[in-house]
């Protein structure tokens, strides 16, 4: 298989790759936005502690309760937006390694098939080449004997040759003929 359909099966394993390898690249282009909204939130908690803060000081005159309160809503706020943010990087990485994983379990699949097409290829090639050779040796014998029908009963010194040349096969035979000059005294 050439260069050049490889990376069209590369192509096509690509355009099948699992929906979710799609969401999570969407994941990771909304990632910022994410977090932003995140901040986003954590910021309206702490202004609405902080401003529920400032009615109880100026209501009650609890200030420190009130900062203590804020503080602690602040660090619950943070922790809870960094569980989120590690949670979405956890998921993440883990559909990027899914994905990864997939693409190369399909990337195995299509050389498997590629080899198995060349080896039936081989095999095919084989078995014609195999058929020719057979249909050539018939042919070759064919001609032999129609040669050998041609040539005049001579001396019994070229008929025993033949019949060993018949018996050696087709290279001996040849060999032993093309020496051999034909009546008109060229050689064969």
């Amino acid at each position: 298989m050439d260069e050049e359909q490889f990376l069209g099966q590369l192509d096509l394993v690509r355009m099948g790759l699992p929906e979710a390898f799609h969401e999570a690249e969407e994941i990771v282009r909304h990632k910022d936005e994410i977090l932003s909204q995140a901040d986003q939130y954590a910021r309206e908690i702490i202004a609405d502690a902080e401003r529920q803060a400032a009615q109880i000081m100026n209501e009650m005159g609890i200030l420190r309760q009130a900062e203590l309160q804020a503080q602690q809503l602040r660090q619950k706020v943070q922790q809870e937006c960094e569980a989120v943010q590690r949670q979405a990087v956890a998921e993440i990485e883990e559909m990027r390694r899914q994905a990864h994983r997939e693409l190369e379990e399909m990337q195995q699949r299509v050389l498997a098939e590629c080899e198995g097409i060349q080896a039936g290829a081989d095999e095919y090639a084989d078995r014609v080449l195999g058929d020719m050779e057979r249909q050539l040796a018939e042919m070759l014998r064919v001609i032999r004997n129609g040669r050998q029908q041609l040539q005049p009963p001579s001396s019994s010194s070229e008929a025993g040759r033949a019949a060993q040349a018949r018996s050696a096969g087709p290279s001996s035979y040849i060999s032993n003929n093309s020496s051999r000059p034909s009546s008109s005294g060229r050689p064969r």
